[in-house]
């Protein structure tokens, strides 16, 4: 029951967590077109800001702390599998790109423009392919 329980919650925060880091850079994509200053770079700074404090970080700390609580209860030599080193390669690339995005928010925020819409375009499936990555190292479990 505990298991599962945790389970549950960990995979609704890594929904809510993989969403925002979808959706961030997509709107980085829009927001490098808006002139600084204007309405809609207002309006940018604002759902970003708001993206992020509101719904990203709350969802990596709780992705971590269920994982965390997880491995606890199933005991800390599942950390030493081969699918597990794995996941958690692709969970530091996923801390990190968090970081990226919070980063690249307050250069947006002040009106720098470090990025173009291109980049954040082809960027914008990065976290995708990490969870393909991370999903299929926990569901086969391989060299277990």
């Amino acid at each position: 029951m505990t298991h599962n329980l945790l389970l549950g919650f960990h995979i609704l925060a890594v929904i809510a967590w993989m969403s925002g880091l979808l959706y961030l850079p997509r709107l980085f994509a829009y927001h490098t077109g808006a002139a600084v200053g204007s309405a809609m770079d207002e309006t940018f700074k604002v759902m970003e800001r708001k993206l992020l404090r509101i719904i990203m970080n709350p969802a990596m700390v709780a992705v971590v702390v269920f994982g965390g609580l997880l491995v606890w209860n199933d005991g800390w030599r599942i950390l030493g599998t081969p699918w597990m080193i794995l996941k958690l390669c692709g969970i530091a690339f996923l801390l990190w790109w968090h970081h990226f995005l919070a980063t690249a928010r307050k250069a947006l925020a002040a009106g720098r423009r470090n990025r173009s819409e291109r980049f954040w375009r082809m960027t914008n499936e990065l976290p995708f392919l990490a969870a393909i990555v991370i999903v299929l190292s926990v569901t086969t479990k391989f060299g277990t």
